[in-house]
């Protein structure tokens, strides 16, 4: 689908820069999520319905993310995914992240190991042979910043440590690769513009191995039909093994979503999303972001994200009608298929 065609099934009011905190549907989720919560205000349809889309969710995650759909587990926040992983680690594992990383992806691995955390740019040079697992954001939530994968990757598996990887910030307009890593966690509310509770993980197989199931239930059972009642455990032999049963209208409109962006294509969403940020930075007079290869794109890439320090940012664009973030006291601004020049040029006239 062509990124034009696309673009008019959203008509957000104009100033709308908050993409980071939360997307905007499309036409076609708010008209599908319409229809099921209608069926089931009636009580014309069943869960197998929206057990449907559901796999569908997961398929189009999968694809978007190169990863097959057997890897792919289903959660609700990415806290609770990566909760899965930390409870496992064994005892005296000592786990390496960015300082500025967001508690998401801090807190469960501080709750079941010892955290050590060191400057985004240190993280490569910092992981030894103490190292157990490093974790880290694709995208960091409060700068925007992509991370050095490449170096990470290389001198994780030069010392045997496990690479876990939060893309709530990036899958939707970055391109990723999940195999890259022995775990990626997503939230799909942002970038992915899915309703709130539905997160999805690439668990590599070598990883599934050392992981426990801590939230087992029907839905993860080899056959969720026939596991409601009774022992013994009886779970999938693949991710699935690892869901949550879902929270199926998320898992509606998540579907859709997904399936929308793969017949764009990331790629296409990634060149929009990135000139319209590096023109709002330019016209700052913000330094641009990296122009040489990302490692997690493998081509010339800035983010999508800018953040600034502009005294009264927040209050000036709020007067203005735009819709922005303040994170870590700066002006966070993100960007993504929907926004357009209009939007950028309504808010440099309220921020110079």
């Amino acid at each position: 689908m062509d990124l034009e065609q696309a673009r008019r099934l959203w008509n957000p009011t104009p100033g709308w820069l908050n993409t980071a905190s939360y997307g905007l549907p499309p036409r076609t989720t708010l008209e599908e999520l319409s229809r099921v919560l209608t069926e089931w205000h009636h009580g014309s349809t069943d869960w197998h319905t929206w057990d449907t889309s559901t796999h569908r969710a997961r398929a189009a995650f999968a694809a978007l993310t190169g990863a097959p759909a057997a890897d792919i587990a289903l959660g609700a926040t990415t806290s609770q995914m990566l909760s899965t992983v930390a409870t496992a680690l064994p005892a005296g594992a000592t786990v390496l992240a960015p300082q500025e990383e967001f508690t998401s992806n801090l807190f469960p691995w501080a709750v079941a190991a010892h955290l050590r955390t060191v400057p985004l740019d240190r993280v490569a040079d910092s992981i030894d042979a103490g190292t157990t697992l490093v974790a880290f954001s694709l995208v960091q939530s409060a700068t925007g910043q992509i991370a050095p994968v490449q170096d990470i990757l290389t001198a994780a598996r030069d010392h045997d440590a496990l690479v876990v990887t939060d893309a709530t910030q990036a899958v939707g307009w970055l391109p990723v690769d999940a195999t890259r890593f022995d775990a990626l966690v997503c939230s799909a509310y942002k970038w992915l513009m899915a309703p709130r509770g539905a997160a999805y993980a690439y668990l590599a197989p070598r990883l599934r191995e050392r992981l426990r199931p801590i939230a087992a239930n029907w839905y993860a059972g080899a056959d969720p039909g026939g596991s409601y009642y009774g022992p013994p455990l009886r779970l999938r032999d693949d991710a699935a093994g690892f869901d949550l049963s879902p929270a199926w209208f998320s898992q509606v409109g998540a579907a859709v979503t997904l399936e929308l962006l793969g017949r764009i294509g990331v790629e296409h969403v990634h060149a929009h999303n990135t000139a319209l940020a590096a023109r709002f930075r330019h016209e700052l007079g913000l330094p641009p972001t990296d122009s040489a290869t990302d490692s997690a794109t493998g081509s010339a890439t800035g983010s999508a994200i800018v953040t600034a320090d502009i005294p009264d940012a927040e209050e000036r664009l709020r007067n203005a009608g735009v819709r922005a973030a303040v994170r870590a006291g700066r002006l966070r601004a993100s960007f993504h298929l929907y926004s357009t020049q209009a939007d950028v040029d309504l808010a440099l006239n309220a921020l110079t």
